[in-house]
């Protein structure tokens, strides 16, 4: 799966967690920029990433999970077998 794409099923995925459709992810946002986004919303984000894209994560790689690109780079190690 390409990252643009990668990058625009995500979106779909916050814009649902948070029920904001005009949100605008972008790599290098971190969980201080979007209100309401504390430790419960990122575990619906992670459950709904994994479930999207068939994927599950460790605790090391959800521990290094820093900004919105980190997952995004994250789920493409993983498509790709990493």
């Amino acid at each position: 799966m390409i990252p643009d794409a990668i990058d625009a099923r995500l979106t779909d995925i916050f814009r649902e967690v948070f029920d904001d459709p005009a949100l605008v992810v972008r790599p290098e946002m971190t969980a201080r920029d979007v209100a309401g986004w504390d430790s419960g919303r990122m575990v619906e984000i992670l459950m709904a990433t994994e479930d999207a894209f068939g994927i599950t994560f460790t605790t090391r790689e959800v521990d290094a999970l820093a900004r919105v690109g980190d997952l995004s780079d994250a789920v493409a190690r993983k498509l790709a077998g990493g």
